[in-house]
């Protein structure tokens, strides 16, 4: 491990413990970085355990193909990460990758989904992936319990799942064991750039630390422009319904229902412009839940085991934001709203490229400049 660089008492200081910050603390860990990560504990607003727990390629990328080349990297490279997590820590976080669908319920819906895959791909720049279209028969045969409104759907090999949960516990097993300095109820107030690094106020005392990475989530928006950065992040809620466990019936995950590895079923999901509100919504429940017994009738006899509301972290494109300081060089932006897709990328690919000092031009399409370029009159 190599001695601390000028200005901290670490190598890197990465604000937030979540998926993202986690992620990319392992993976500075792993490139011989001295670590902190400082994290505001149980109380924060973790986007981390509220997910859907997808690794997904379909769809992603219209406006932006860099980012779909980046999520289908992030899933390429998901199996080989999973098994390196397994091997340090003897967890398994239970991902794999039978290829997901999109199953639709009106013949227009499936016309729109296929028309916006073409455009995807018609982008210039794209990196494109295998994706199928299949109407209602085609589809039963992957998926025979669907119901008699699925009128087909899309398919892409890429997609998989994982138990995000476990993901979570697994990462912050693996930098216990990397010897990341992991600092709960540490909060951060102020962040000051000088003598060659970083110093941050937080509730538990001083740190310092040569560079830093904003991976907060939400409270990234309030950090970043102490040091230069812009992270314009928003919440947005999201319902999931847990079921009990029941016999495998589903071995592809869907975009609104999923069978996990422990048997119960997740079910979801909204979109809900509530502010930082996660109260439970009991019509947004029952509405989600209804639309996934017309996907499959027999989620209707199962019962309900818990359901929540959680918190996405959205850029104003929905796009992840990747920046170093221009005026702060070693601060570091790290927001995405997929923090389980992308976890392989943040800690295999991200996080070296930090430790060595730099980001480079690939993920200038990923700076938040991208939001303030002038309308032409």
């Amino acid at each position: 491990m190599t001695q601390p660089s000028r200005g901290g008492e670490y190598d890197v200081a990465v604000i937030g413990g979540g998926l993202v910050g986690s992620a990319l603390a392992w993976g500075l860990a792993r490139a011989g970085q001295k670590v902190a990560m400082l994290d505001e504990g149980d109380i924060a607003v973790r986007p981390s355990r509220g997910n859907f727990a997808l690794v997904w390629v379909q769809g992603k990328g219209l406006g932006m193909p860099e980012y779909a080349g980046w999520t289908k990297k992030s899933s390429d490279d998901w199996s080989g990460f999973a098994d390196l997590l397994r091997e340090q820590t003897g967890l398994d976080v239970a991902y794999r990758r039978p290829g997901g669908f999109m199953p639709m319920l009106s013949e227009e819906d499936l016309q729109a989904r296929a028309n916006t895959m073409m455009r995807l791909h018609n982008q210039p720049d794209m990196i494109r992936y295998p994706y199928e279209v299949m109407d209602r028969e085609t589809l039963r045969k992957e998926l025979p319990f669907i119901g008699p409104d699925v009128v087909g759907g899309t398919y892409c090999p890429l997609d998989g799942h994982c138990n995000s949960l476990r993901l979570l516990r697994t990462l912050h097993k693996g930098i216990g064991l990397l010897g990341v300095d992991y600092r709960p109820n540490h909060r951060v107030e102020r962040i000051e750039h000088r003598d060659g690094g970083f110093r941050m106020t937080t509730a538990g005392g001083e740190i310092r630390a040569g560079k830093i990475v904003l991976a907060a989530g939400h409270d990234s928006a309030r950090l970043a422009p102490m040091v230069g950065l812009s992270a314009p992040v928003r919440p947005q809620r999201g319902h999931v319904i847990v079921t009990e466990k029941t016999a495998p019936f589903l071995h592809h995950p869907t975009v609104y229902v999923r069978q996990t590895d422990e048997g119960g079923v997740m079910i979801g999901d909204s979109f809900e412009e509530a502010g930082f509100d996660t109260t439970l919504q009991p019509g947004v429940s029952s509405a989600i839940a209804q639309r996934a017994i017309r996907f499959f009738p027999l989620l209707g006899k199962l019962n309900v085991v818990r359901s929540w509301a959680a918190l996405r972290v959205l850029t104003p494109d929905g796009f992840p934001i990747y920046e170093e300081s221009k005026t702060a060089p070693g601060a570091f932006v790290a927001t995405c709203h997929s923090g389980v897709t992308l976890a392989a990328n943040h800690a295999l690919t991200l996080a070296p490229l930090i430790a060595a000092g730099g980001l480079g031009d690939s993920f200038t399409p990923f700076s938040a400049g991208r939001f303030h370029v002038p309308q032409a009159a």
